[in-house]
């Protein structure tokens, strides 16, 4: 098997601090970035320089752009070509209500047409990959799906990664990945699929299926090594309980203080408190009394504040 893995765009997460953490594992194969406002890019906003950063492996990172007007959305791809990065991503599956609102994300998938159009006007501004990251639809419409995505294609968008809910799904739906392999077989180009990969064996799992890649969201938060043990799974498949052992053997604690360390090295002091709480919100999940923490971490106001909690915590817990 030698499908690639890649991160996935998540808001607060998917920056560069996550992406050294995870490289220091090992890594994947691409690293797509939390979404970057086509608007706010354009406009030279003070924060935008962190969003744009695509260290430590730029020709693994993939640029995601979010916005509602084709035409400012063109003008931001053509910036971000200009950098080094391994291609651009244009969001078309963002449902959060205030994304939506603004007529981006998976709005997009309202109209064939228009979303034509943006492809139309970005891609002669983008000389790397151009891909889309999208849902089902509006609504569980397969056949509508189909079209959409033969009209990117013929467009020149060269990579689709379905997350196949709709926009209505959240997570307690299940994603449908038996819509992945049904649209593989409707392109000529490659079709990667995300949603619901819970650890390295899942991972794996889906790599064996109809596709031509995996993301993984929530997963490689908590399971910063989640893609070092799915390439060790592969190439040996009978290779759970070794995975297990690793696995019990990492040292959560050092994991936690080596993120809070490149939060503070590679994050704007702005954005501390609130990418440490989104990370943690998830890599606590580790621990037996994970939940407790969660809410002693998020009282927190300081991220010195943070770290003194984290270090408590495995002091007053030492099993």
């Amino acid at each position: 098997m030698d499908k690639p893995f890649y991160l996935a765009p998540m808001a607060e997460l998917s920056h560069r601090a996550l992406r050294e953490l995870i490289e220091g594992f090992g890594g994947c194969d691409a690293y797509f970035s939390e979404m970057i406002s086509a608007g706010a890019l354009l406009a030279g906003g003070q924060f935008e320089k962190w969003y744009i950063d695509s260290a430590p492996k730029p020709e693994k990172c993939i640029f995601q752009l979010v916005g509602s007007d084709s035409g400012v959305i063109s003008k931001a791809a053509a910036v971000l070509d200009e950098l080094e990065c391994a291609g651009i991503d244009i969001n078309m599956g963002c449902s959060a209500p205030l994304i939506r609102k603004t007529g981006a994300g998976v709005t997009w998938m309202s109209s064939i047409d228009n979303a034509a159009e943006l492809i139309y006007r970005v891609r002669p501004q983008v000389k790397r990959r151009l891909s889309v990251k999208l849902r089902i639809g509006l609504k569980d419409d397969f056949d509508y799906l189909v079209r959409f995505c033969r009209k990117l294609e013929e467009e020149g968008v060269e990579l689709i990664t379905l997350h196949p809910r709709t926009a209505a799904e959240k997570f307690k739906r299940l994603a449908r990945w038996d819509y992945v392999g049904k649209l593989k077989a409707e392109l000529k180009i490659p079709v990667a699929g995300n949603g619901d990969i819970l650890n390295a064996d899942e991972l794996v799992r889906r790599a064996e299926s109809s596709c031509d890649a995996v993301m993984v969201g929530r997963a490689a938060v908590r399971h910063p090594w989640i893609f070092a043990q799915a390439q060790e799974l592969s190439k040996e498949p009978h290779a759970e309980t070794q995975r297990r052992r690793e696995e019990e053997g990492f040292n959560i604690e050092r994991i936690g203080l080596r993120f809070i360390e490149l939060l503070a090295e590679y994050q704007p002091v702005e954005f501390h408190i609130s990418r440490a709480r989104r990370f943690f919100g998830f890599f606590c999940d580790n621990l037996k009394w994970g939940n407790y923490l969660k809410n002693k971490l998020n009282r927190e106001e300081t991220l010195s504040g943070i770290e003194n909690i984290w270090c408590e915590y495995f002091r007053e817990n030492d099993e």
